[in-house]
């Protein structure tokens, strides 16, 4: 269904070159993230009162823009498994499948691998919670994920911004630490995530033509960008173009989901930031206005079609959600929020954190 080895070589022969840096000079940014990463951990286990020794079975993986390439494509591959088992099944009893499913595999791993090359010199850091080990790039045992930091793409922000090097590169490490500590400090999260992602495949459309037919259409687009002169006419993103009826529901709950764990991720890494970052104002500054400018009106459509403006949506308001939350009841009150599944917030409670605190603190509004 899909020529997954394709779409890593599209998207590594697309992919625009980082900045031009010195060997001397790489080896030295890669020595530095590795060890910011290991500060990170006592900064961030200390300021969110979370994490085990177990944050230390998932690696730290500092990676190029065809790393990151790699990585991604491995974990696609692996979360999308169950689908596309049980497409190919369904295609296979079709007269002339093999060779539709050679093609459109051919045809399907193409525009993935489009969409990744814009990707990956875009991404910071990341934390895979889906992460299949392999021989080079290794992931945490029993199910671990790893932490990957994009060193090129970390170079070209500071340079963009003109912030201090040393401390940006602490800023972003406390970030991506923080997601490690999320999913390594709650047992049960990684599962739940991963229930949630299945149920939502598991609604999809299996008929391969037309799921294949609808990805199509929304890569097309998405190569194509917005007509010069055309108006925004509140187009859909890549997720909302290939979903039906039914997932909107499990969409929702993902939504609150990921809108908890990046806004939390960013209110940490501001929350230690004085202490740790010198210039974190400068650079909280100077980030948010580069998040708000944009880039030119190409680059604002597809980000609006793959749904990155949705992604910054999460960070903003699961921001407020996590500091209102603590300034009412303390970290400790919020991290009741990683008691259960039952206790995470839904989608209207990221927006009004006050129900969230009279449900799980049964609490009444004054």
């Amino acid at each position: 269904m899909v020529d997954w080895n394709l779409a890593v070589a599209t998207a590594t022969r697309l992919v625009r070159p980082g900045p031009e840096v010195s060997r001397d000079e790489a080896r030295a940014v890669v020595a530095e993230l590795r060890r910011h990463a290991k500060v990170s951990e006592e900064h961030v286990r200390g300021f969110t009162r979370l994490g085990t020794d177990e944050t230390h079975d998932t690696p730290v993986l500092v990676v190029d823009r065809p790393g990151w390439i790699r990585a991604n494509v491995a974990g696609f591959r692996e979360i999308l498994k169950p689908l596309l088992d049980k497409m190919q099944q369904r295609r296979g009893g079709t007269p002339g499948g093999a060779v539709l499913g050679a093609v459109g595999g051919k045809v399907t791993g193409v525009e993935l691998g489009v969409l990744l090359s814009f990707l990956a010199s875009r991404v910071l850091g990341q934390y895979e919670t889906f992460a299949p080990a392999a021989r080079d790039l290794p992931a945490g045992e029993n199910g671990g994920g790893r932490l990957l930091l994009v060193a090129p793409n970390i170079v070209h922000v500071e340079r963009e911004l003109d912030v201090e090097p040393h401390d940006f590169r602490l800023w972003v490490c406390l970030h991506e630490e923080t997601h490690r500590t999320q999913f390594t400090a709650v047992p049960w999260l990684r599962d739940h995530l991963e229930g949630e992602i299945q149920s939502f495949l598991a609604e999809t459309d299996v008929d391969p033509m037309a799921f294949l037919e609808r990805l199509r259409d929304a890569a097309q687009s998405l190569v194509g960008g917005r007509p010069e002169g055309e108006e925004d006419d509140g187009g859909r993103s890549l997720v909302e173009l290939v979903q039906t009826p039914a997932q909107r529901e499990i969409l929702g709950r993902l939504t609150a989901v990921m809108s908890l764990l990046e806004g939390h991720a960013d209110y940490v890494m501001d929350g230690v930031g004085p202490d740790a970052v010198p210039t974190v104002a400068e650079i909280r500054e100077k980030f948010q206005q580069r998040r708000a400018k944009g880039a030119s009106r190409l680059d604002m459509a597809l980000r609006k079609l793959l749904g990155l403006d949705a992604k910054l949506r999460q960070y903003r308001d699961g921001e407020r959600f996590v500091r209102a939350v603590v300034e009412q009841v303390g970290m400790d009150g919020f991290n009741r929020v990683w008691t259960s599944p039952n206790t995470l917030p839904t989608k209207a409670e990221i927006a009004e954190p006050a129900d969230w605190i009279a449900r799980v603190h049964r609490r009444s509004e004054p």
